[in-house]
């Protein structure tokens, strides 16, 4: 690499698209398959000395993405189309970049992220679509769905929405001492188009580990009379996650969108992408 292909130390900061179901998760993983691992594999063919990727949210294994956003410093001096296109040829299927815009030496998009959005797909339906397999939760007892269950399940998730301690909705894994968090907005309806289909939506400054997939497993386990309704008042009030339903599988969980603090604003190719939804002037 000549050193006119060199420049001062800068970020690029990645917008990427990622079917999770084949990986261990995104950050890197001794001897398993990562989103992270698979990214730095083709960034490397441009530029050898990119150390490590900085994450806006580390999803687990499983989990899908269509709006996550990942950093890495560089001094190689390419236009922002080589890092979408010349990169995105080296990618297997089920990952993609989508934009990539360049930034301040250093960024790193999880202090800018001040919004999350997730949204978990439940396939309510008797016999399976193998089109949605690894990519919903079938649910049995869901099948027939009516309004009337839809509603009771979107009551239910609506009752986290505010500020409160989520301690009884994280895994016991997770092990951060600061466990409250701010929802600003929930909902339950039927996928356009798909009325099998119930999208769970959840948005909020921050999540626990494990703390959408809990919170659907309640909402659906009140939807079927398995736990009586108020159950993610009742956990947020005791902090017991015993209180709590099941657990959903990370198949249907998506990482839909960010907020940021502040709209990235560098040198970006493509110029404009709206399915992302991450805030670019």
């Amino acid at each position: 690499m000549s050193g006119a292909e060199r420049g001062a130390p800068h970020a690029i900061v990645l917008g990427v698209a990622y079917d999770g179901a084949d990986f261990a998760g995104f950050v890197e993983q001794e001897a398993q398959r990562t989103v992270a691992g698979e990214l730095l594999r083709a960034l490397r063919t441009f530029d050898p000395e990119i150390p490590k990727l900085r994450v806006a949210s580390r999803t687990d294994a499983g989990v899908h993405a269509r709006s996550q956003l990942t950093a890495f410093d560089t001094e190689r001096r390419m236009p922002m189309r080589a890092w979408v296109l010349g990169v995105g040829r080296l990618l297997p299927r089920d990952v993609a970049i989508r934009f990539a815009v360049r930034s301040a030496h250093g960024y790193h998009p999880r202090f800018q992220a001040k919004q999350k959005r997730y949204r978990y797909l439940v396939h309510a339906a008797r016999l399976p679509d193998p089109l949605l397999a690894r990519r919903a939760w079938r649910v049995h007892g869901l099948e027939g769905v009516d309004d009337a269950l839809v509603a009771r399940m979107h009551d239910e998730l609506s009752l986290c929405r505010g500020t409160h301690d989520f301690a009884g909705f994280a895994s016991s894994s997770d092990e951060r001492r600061v466990t409250t968090r701010t929802m600003s907005d929930t909902r339950v309806a039927r996928l356009g188009g798909r009325p099998d289909v119930l999208a769970f939506e959840i948005e909020g400054d921050g999540f626990l580990h494990n703390m959408v997939r809990i919170l659907v497993g309640t909402a659906v386990d009140v939807g079927l009379g398995r736990i009586a309704a108020g159950a993610i008042a009742r956990t947020l009030a005791s902090r017991d996650r015993r209180e709590a339903g099941q657990t959903a599988p990370p198949d249907g969980l998506y990482l839909e969108r960010l907020e940021l603090e502040r709209a990235l604003d560098g040198e970006r190719w493509p110029a404009h992408d709206d399915r992302m939804g991450v805030p670019v002037t």
